[in-house]
């Protein structure tokens, strides 16, 4: 059964919607998050395959942005860690799958990219406006 969660998408997606252009880090966010309970655990939501492709775009843009900045950048991975604790609480398995997708988009463009180029600018670039139309239409889906 799957068992959608008001709040928590739209949670996160405001604030990785509003990181996703900026070149500076994701500002943290004060509102509540739900808890889900021992029934919520393990049950997959209608935006799981969504959250996977923002957690490997996540992953490749924290790649790419620290190949081409000449100072570390964790805003990404914050970003990524935020994501994790609000929509994985008790939920190892979800967890665990969000884990996995940001490390497939890190190692996609770190078996390419090995120095900054013109198209790893680019892709970033891009990945960046996926992400922000990924997180908006999470949120205008399932943020209710």
């Amino acid at each position: 059964m799957i068992h959608n969660r008001p709040g928590r998408p739209l949670l996160i997606c405001i604030a990785l919607a509003s990181a996703f252009p900026a070149v500076a880090q994701p500002t943290a966010t004060t509102a509540q998050v739900q808890t889900p309970n021992a029934t919520d655990a393990e049950r997959p939501t209608p935006y799981d395959e969504r959250l996977s492709r923002l957690a490997e775009i996540l992953g490749s843009i924290d790649y790419l942005r620290n190949l081409c900045s000449p100072t570390r950048e964790d805003g990404w991975r914050g970003a990524m860690q935020q994501l994790l604790d609000t929509e994985t609480k008790g939920e190892p398995k979800r967890k665990e799958k969000l884990t996995s997708a940001f490390n497939r988009g890190y190692r996609s463009f770190a078996s390419v990219y090995a120095s900054c180029t013109r198209q790893a600018l680019v892709a970033e670039e891009r990945y960046r406006n996926e992400g922000a139309t990924l997180a908006t239409e999470i949120t205008a889906r399932f943020g209710n």
